[in-house]
């Protein structure tokens, strides 16, 4: 029997060769490849050998603009006009590139689409957005029963089914159980879940005055105000499943929490109860604790509460993270003291890297001058955490670099695709999740989804993403949407790149209707 011609790459072969016979060809090219039939011919597609080692696939991004919800490109698999003349010359156009794959976004409903498209494009219009804000302000602010969602049916029906369904998982707990499953059929990994309940402080005691000289004498106010969010936070820590994340600010706890972290003080002993029957609470349910950011008042005291709480539950497993804000000069140096602490002490540090969220309140001289310097501080750290090297980055430290789990917290196109990269060819710190807020960067987050289900392979990291949102009633949610609604008018770009997004995958499936997707 003659002995069989080595394919090549969309190398065309009679219909006659039998299926046995075209498998043979490609074995006998020493690389795995697939047969697809067209029309009168068996094609056979062998990815190229620059890619073999790698996956043959990958997803392509813009970072200035919204890529199109159909921005999935096939590479390896060599353009029909490569191929020689007699072989291309009777092939349909598009064979040998398979079916097209689902546009990102089209994983979303379409009235998840449409409410983005409509909260982005009053978030990027300088004439809705002032008036927006003001509304919301006013209604997150409010004594006045009639602007109270909770106590007004009719503007909590409005704000529900617009805003709030936007960023929040729901108000009880079967509806919060809803919204994470949705997510997660979608093709998300998990959830980051927080509870939006904040605890009022009366006025003129926001934590400026000194504390008691024996902080064991915790008034019955306090108590309160600690056991509140102690419940609020274990109900959270409840509702997440295992691989979950939880996020709770300290602040949230009240006065005296407040007064503790901005004199870098220890925890009252009640408070310091609750953090611990929360931590151990989530570490039985295999949740994940985001100790959040907060301005720079008081961040040095999360920082030195986060890293005592590590040390004691990050022993084999990562259960608590301390939240890093690029945007502030001093964190390469924070971070590398927590990394030499975490390889002296033996646990896991636990790492959620974001760019920074009190632009408007921290002092202007912490922050980087420009936002170009902000963004190049976030993926040098990203970097050297992913490779888990000192000599990549701003960070500084001699020796074996520590055990450490990332949460690579961004809406940043350009930084996910570069995180993204260096896990699945370089990164040394398998233990890695994305996450953007609900509501907010859809393409972004859909983009990391559908690599997953149709990029990633068998030898690859997954690029697990995750959606940040909270639960609560309408009214208790006001002051988050408000913040939400700052945010986006701080990052106008972005938000235009998403609702340029949104808006092409409106337009994307009405063509579909028509046939002319």
């Amino acid at each position: 029997m003659a002995s069989l011609p080595r394919p090549l790459p969309g190398m065309l072969l009679p219909r006659s060769m039998s299926k046995r016979r075209a498998i043979a060809a490609i074995n006998s090219s020493g690389q795995a490849g697939f047969l697809v039939r067209c029309g009168r011919h068996n094609i056979i597609l062998i990815p190229s050998r620059e890619s073999s080692s790698t996956s043959t696939r990958s997803v392509h991004y813009s970072s200035t603009q919204s890529s199109p919800s159909s921005n999935l490109t096939l590479s390896g698999v060599p353009s029909p006009s490569l191929l020689p003349n007699h072989q291309h010359h009777h092939q349909p156009q598009g064979a040998g590139m398979g079916p097209p794959k689902p546009a990102p976004l089209s994983v979303l409903p379409l009235v998840t689409v449409l409410r983005s498209w409509m909260t982005a494009t009053i978030s990027s219009s300088p004439f809705l957005l002032p008036p927006s804000l003001a509304i919301m302000s006013m209604l997150a602010h409010t004594t006045n029963p009639v602007l109270n969602p909770d106590s007004n049916p009719l503007l909590r029906a409005l704000l529900k089914k617009t805003f709030y369904a936007q960023f929040c998982a729901g108000e009880q707990p079967a509806e919060v159980a809803r919204t994470i499953k949705g997510l997660k059929d979608v093709g998300f990994e998990g959830v980051i879940l927080g509870y939006a309940k904040e605890v009022v402080t009366p006025h003129g005691q926001e934590g400026t005055g000194s504390l008691p000289k024996h902080v064991a004498e915790e008034t019955k106010v306090d108590m309160e105000e600690i056991d509140s969010w102690a419940q609020g936070t274990l109900m959270t820590v409840l509702l997440a499943n295992r691989g979950d994340y939880v996020a709770l600010k300290f602040t949230g706890a009240g006065v005296l929490a407040l007064q503790c972290l901005r004199q870098g003080a220890d925890p009252s002993p009640q408070l310091k109860k609750a953090i611990e029957s929360i931590c151990v609470l989530a570490q039985s349910r295999g949740v994940r604790l985001l100790f959040d950011a907060e301005q720079a008042a008081v961040q040095g005291g999360i920082d030195k509460w986060t890293v005592e709480f590590m040390e004691r539950y990050n022993r084999t497993q990562p259960v608590v993270y301390g939240t890093y804000q690029a945007y502030l000069k001093s964190t390469p140096e924070t971070l590398s003291q927590h990394l030499q602490e975490a390889k002296k002490k033996g646990f896991v540090l636990g790492v959620k890297l974001v760019r920074g969220a009190y632009l408007g309140s921290d002092p202007r001289q912490l922050i980087h001058d420009i936002k170009e310097d902000t963004d190049k501080a976030y993926d040098g750290i990203a970097e050297a955490l992913l490779k888990r090297d000192w000599q990549v980055g701003p960070l500084k430290g001699e020796g074996q670099f520590p055990d450490v789990s990332m949460v690579v917290a961004t809406h940043n196109r350009d930084s996910v695709v570069r995180a993204k990269r260096i896990l699945q060819h370089e990164s040394k710190t398998n233990d890695v999740a994305f996450a953007q807020l609900q509501g907010m960067a859809d393409e972004v987050s859909c983009e990391l989804v559908a690599f997953n289900q149709q990029e990633a392979t068998e030898k690859q990291e997954k690029a697990k993403a995750y959606k940040y949102l909270v639960w609560g009633s309408t009214g208790e949610c006001m002051k988050y949407l408000l913040r939400r609604a700052y945010e986006n008018r701080d990052a106008v770009q972005r938000t235009v790149g998403s609702r340029d997004a949104m808006r092409a995958e409106v337009l994307r499936r009405l063509k579909s209707l028509f046939g002319l997707a």
